[in-house]
C-alpha cells in the first residue's frame, strides 16, 4: 500500500490533452429527473464545483441526459470564478438522416449554447444504425469544426472496432471511444484495445461498477426483485447474459478476497482492473449530484496494484461466465439489447432508413430499391429486388452517397461499408442480414482474402450463408472488393 491519494491520478492522452483517470458521469441526472421530477440547477452546479475542487474536474454528459448540459453551463461560470479549468465532454446523438453542414453545426451548437461556451473540450458522436451511412458526413463536418477549434477533440461513443477502424481509415482524427468496460463486460480488452493502441486512440470506460452491482452490498445477498434505478436495470441485463446471479456472486467473491488483501473496497478492485488496461484513459463513474458521493472511496483505487495472484483469482471467476456476444456498442444496435430501456427493436425500426422500397412498374408483387447512383438508370439495374420471399442484392461497392470511395486501399473498411449497404438494402425490402442465404465476394487481389473474410465473419458468423470468394482480373472503378447477396425472408 502506497501513501493515500488525495486527488485522482492524471493521464495525458496521445491526442494531447490531460484528464483525471476517474471522470464524473452525469447520466444519472436523467434518472433523477424521471417521471416529471425536477432538479435544482444551482444546487447541482455547486455539487459539481465540490467535485472539481477535490480534483475530480472532468465531467461527461450528453445532449439527452436531462438537464446535464444546462447544469454544467451554470457550473462552468462558478468554476471560472474559482480559478478552475475543468474538462468537459458531451455527446451528440442525432437521429440518422441527412447530415448536412447546417444539420451538424446546429446539433453541436445546441450543446455549446447549453454549456454557455464557444468550444468544447471533447465532442463525442453516437450513431444509432450503421446501415445509414450519413455518420461519415457528420464526422467529416465535425472534423472541419475540430480544425476550426469549435471542437477541440473529437470522440466516438459505442462504435465497435470495425466501424471505429472505418472512420479512422476514412481520414477522421478520433481521440477517444467511449464504451462499456468492466468485470462484467470484458469485450473492450481484445480487438478494440489492440486497434486503439496502434492508432493513438484511448478508451473512456463506463459501467465500470456495473451500475452498483459490483460492491460489497450484493456479495452473498439474495437475488433482488422489484424496481431499480436505470443503471441497475441496465447492468442487471449484463448479469443475466453472462450467467445470472450465481456468476455475479463468483466475480464478487473473487473481487472481495482481493479487496480484503489490499484493504480496499470491491468497487476499488473493479475500477483498478479496468484502469490497468493500457488502452483505457479513464473510467467514468456516475454521480447523483446533491444526493450522495463516493469520492474518498474512489481515490483508493490509486493506492494499490493488482498482482499476478489477483489476476489469476479474477480469471478463474471469469471462466465460469458466458462472454457477452458481439463487440463494444453492439448492444445498442442488435440483440441482446443490454440497455436501460431493454429491447430497442421498436426504437431502431422507427429510425429513418437510407433506402426506400418502391413497386416495379408492370410487375405486381415485385419491389426494388435504388441507391441514387447515376449508373442504375443508365445500366438498367436496381440496388436490390424483392420477388416473393426472395431478395437479391446487386454487386455492391464501397461507394458513398456523394460518389466518393470509402476507405480507399483498405479492404476491411470497404468490406464493412459494403455489408452495411447490403443490410440497408435488405432492410428496406422487409428482411435482415439474418435472412441472407448466399454471398459472393469479388476481390481485386487474393492477398486480401483474410481481412475481408474476417469482417464477413463478424457480420455473418452466426448466420453462415453459402459463400463464394473469387479473385477477379479487375473491378470496374477504384475498388478493392465487391459483394453481392441473396436473402430469403420467412413467409410469416
Amino acid at each position: 500500500m502506497s501513501g493515500l491519494s488525495t486527488v485522482p491520478a492524471r493521464l495525458t492522452l496521445p491526442a494531447g490533452f490531460s484528464l483525471p483517470r476517474i471522470a464524473t458521469g452525469l447520466w444519472q441526472i436523467a434518472d433523477m429527473e424521471r417521471d416529471g421530477r425536477t432538479i435544482d440547477i444551482d444546487a447541482a452546479a455547486e455539487a459539481m464545483l465540490s467535485y472539481a475542487r477535490a480534483g475530480f474536474d472532468a465531467f461527461d454528459m450528453a445532449d439527452h441526459y436531462g438537464s446535464a448540459e444546462l447544469i454544467t453551463g451554470r457550473f462552468l461560470k462558478l468554476a471560472k470564478d474559482d480559478g478552475l479549468k475543468p474538462f468537459v465532454s458531451t455527446k451528440w446523438c442525432p437521429t440518422p438522416g441527412p447530415m448536412t453542414r447546417e444539420v451538424v453545426r446546429a446539433g453541436v451548437q445546441r450543446s455549446l449554447d447549453r454549456l454557455g461556451v464557444d468550444s468544447v473540450d471533447l465532442m463525442q458522436f453516437h450513431w444509432w444504425s450503421f446501415e445509414h451511412p450519413a455518420y461519415l458526413d457528420a464526422l467529416a463536418e465535425m472534423e472541419v469544426m475540430r480544425s476550426e477549434g469549435i471542437i477541440r477533440h473529437l470522440g466516438l461513443t459505442n462504435f465497435n472496432t470495425d466501424h471505429l477502424a472505418l472512420v479512422v481509415r476514412n481520414g477522421i482524427t478520433i481521440a477517444t471511444n467511449q464504451v462499456s468496460f468492466s468485470l462484467l463486460d470484458r469485450r473492450a480488452a481484445d480487438e478494440m484495445s489492440a486497434f486503439c493502441l496502434s492508432n493513438d486512440i484511448r478508451l473512456l470506460a463506463y459501467g465500470t461498477m456495473g451500475g452498483g452491482w459490483l460492491s460489497e452490498r450484493w456479495l452473498g445477498a439474495a437475488e433482488p426483485e422489484g424496481p431499480a434505478d436505470w443503471s441497475k436495470m441496465k447492468y442487471r441485463r449484463f448479469v443475466d447474459v453472462i450467467g445470472g446471479w450465481d456468476v455475479l456472486q463468483g466475480i464478487l467473491g473473487a473481487a472481495s478476497a482481493i479487496a480484503r488483501k489490499h484493504g480496499v473496497s470491491v468497487s476499488n478492485v473493479a475500477t483498478r482492473w479496468v484502469l490497468d488496461h493500457p488502452a483505457v484513459a479513464a473510467v467514468i463513474i456516475g454521480a447523483r449530484l446533491g444526493e450522495r458521493e463516493h469520492r474518498a472511496d474512489n481515490l483508493k483505487a490509486f493506492d494499490f496494484h493488482l498482482d499476478a495472484e489477483d489476476h489469476a483469482r479474477l480469471d478463474a471467476a471469469f471462466a465460469a461466465s458466458t462472454p457477452l456476444p458481439g463487440d463494444c456498442g453492439d448492444e445498442y444496435r442488435k440483440p441482446p439489447f443490454l440497455t436501460a430501456s431493454g429491447d430497442l427493436s421498436h426504437h431502431l425500426a422507427s429510425q429513418p432508413q437510407i433506402y426506400k422500397a418502391e413497386p416495379i412498374p408492370g410487375k405486381p408483387g415485385r419491389l426494388r430499391v435504388d441507391s441514387g447512383s447515376i449508373w442504375e438508370p443508365i445500366a438498367g439495374y436496381s440496388r436490390a429486388v424483392r420477388i416473393g420471399e426472395r431478395i437479391l442484392v446487386s454487386g455492391t461497392t464501397a461507394t458513398h452517397t456523394d460518389g466518393s470511395v470509402v476507405c480507399p486501399g483498405d479492404i476491411a473498411g470497404q468490406t464493412t461499408y459494403i455489408l452495411d449497404k447490403i443490410a440497408a438494402s435488405i432492410t428496406a425490402l422487409g428482411g435482415s442480414l439474418d435472412d441472407v442465404i448466399r454471398t459472393r465476394v469479388y476481390l481485386k487481389s487474393a492477398k486480401d482474402w483474410e481481412p475481408a473474410s474476417r469482417v464477413h465473419g463478424r457480420f455473418f458468423g452466426a448466420i453462415r450463408p453459402a459463400n463464394t470468394l473469387l479473385e477477379v482480373g479487375a473491378l470496374v472503378g477504384p475498388y478493392d472488393i465487391e459483394i453481392e447477396a441473396e436473402a430469403v425472408v420467412d413467409a410469416a
